[in-house]
């Protein structure tokens, strides 16, 4: 579930200045860029550029001082999921495809072992040449995917073949690749995860078997469709995803004030953690021992916490709220219930036992609105998220017809 990272290999071309726009495309979906430039490109277009658009550092020489990694190329391979070079001029298209590796930008391509996806950008006799249709044809043969610009005006002042293909081009056959769909960008996701913990005494606390996963991977998924996504998480053992605001709570009352403040802002809530309904009316300033705290140990007064579904949704305007509901038995009358009673527009309802729900990697869903219920199978939590997701779009564009 980790985010999606493209090598992106600037090389010298007039129309070098296009890659800041596919570094913006691509960031809208949600995926970490990181460029590398030949040295020549430097020349077109500073590499401070982007390094504010992106917050990495750009690598141009094998021994950049911006880098301590003794071998940059073979780090950049390993972490991609994507290489694109746009633009790639005749000279960087004739190098790759006959193995040449003299440069940075070179090798690391040469190490990939991910997609490589060619902008060539030539002159129109450059680009016309037996020599460089030649290289576009083994680039082809190796499962390269090559996006041709089209025929115009060129910056030489000649006329044809050889333009860069626009950006949005690029980017599109680029998240198509990555199997990514932009299809939330623009939109705000507000997403509760894990368990709450409500305080005992200094040691102790009340709180559930949630391990956040299911949380962390709608969070995920929502940001690689290109969501901006606030992720409000309970304690849990996860890394912080990147490309997000989180906020870390440990309470049901801290994670309602969270949810309280990003609610009115948002497009999508959903709530999927497992919050407690109650917390101990008092906390002890001390750990409760036996034979000296045995009364407020036999006993423990709970009241309970904020309704955070019920509260947020009774304020919705614009907003589509989902809600998720574990139970061990009567799951879908339960869910209904919660449904109509928290005026939510969708539960998300499943069945926790042992082996299914709480700290797996994979569970089966029911999703229940007003007028039916779609049964889901079991499936990874990552793929589960985008099920979700896909119907809370479909929510919210109803909404907004």
């Amino acid at each position: 579930m980790a985010q999606k990272t493209v090598v992106l290999g600037v090389t010298a071309c007039i129309g070098a200045y296009k890659a800041c726009y596919i570094v913006r495309g691509l960031q809208k979906a949600g995926i970490r860029v990181h460029v590398v430039m030949t040295e020549h490109a430097t020349e077109l277009i500073g590499p401070k550029t982007f390094e504010a658009l992106t917050h990495e550092p750009v690598l141009v020489g094998m021994f950049d001082a911006e880098t301590e990694d003794p071998i940059p190329h073979i780090t950049l391979a390993t972490e991609a999921d994507l290489m694109i070079i746009a633009p790639c001029t005749a000279n960087t298209l004739a190098k790759l495809t006959n193995g040449i590796a003299d440069d940075l930008l070179s090798s690391a391509a040469l190490a990939m072992h991910c997609p490589v996806l060619i902008a060539p950008a030539a002159n129109v006799h450059m680009y016309e040449d037996a020599s460089t249709q030649a290289n576009l044809a083994t680039a082809r043969e190796r499962g390269w995917t090559i996006v041709e610009g089209g025929e115009g005006y060129l910056a030489c002042g000649d006329e044809g073949y050889g333009r860069l293909a626009e950006p949005d081009a690029i980017v599109a056959a680029a998240l198509e690749i990555l199997e990514v769909k932009p299809d939330l960008a623009g939109t705000k996701v507000l997403i509760t995860a894990g368990p709450t913990r409500e305080a005992i005494d200094p040691v102790r606390f009340i709180t559930n078997y949630s391990s956040g996963k299911t949380g962390y991977a709608l969070a995920e998924a929502a940001r690689d469709r290109g969501a901006q996504v606030t992720l409000v998480a309970g304690p849990t053992t996860l890394e912080d995803p990147m490309g997000m605001d989180i906020i870390h709570v440990t309470s049901a009352q801290e994670m309602f004030d969270a949810c309280e403040e990003k609610f009115p802002s948002c497009d999508i809530a959903i709530f999927s953690a497992a919050v407690s309904d109650a917390r101990p009316k008092t906390v002890a300033d001390h750990k409760l021992k036996k034979g000296i705290d045995d009364e407020a140990l036999r006993t423990i007064e709970l009241v309970e916490n904020p309704d955070i579904l019920a509260t947020l949704a009774a304020q919705k305007d614009k907003q589509v709220v989902i809600g998720y509901a574990a139970e061990t038995n009567d799951v879908v009358a339960h869910a209904r219930k919660k449904l109509e009673k928290k005026n939510a527009d969708l539960i998300v309802a499943n069945e926790v036992s042992p082996r299914q729900g709480f700290g797996t990697d994979d569970n089966a869903l029911i999703l229940i609105t007003e007028s039916n219920e779609v049964k889901v199978p079991k499936a990874s939590k990552t793929k589960l998220a985008n099920v979700v997701l896909d119907k809370a779009l479909a929510l919210l564009l109803e909404k907004r017809s």
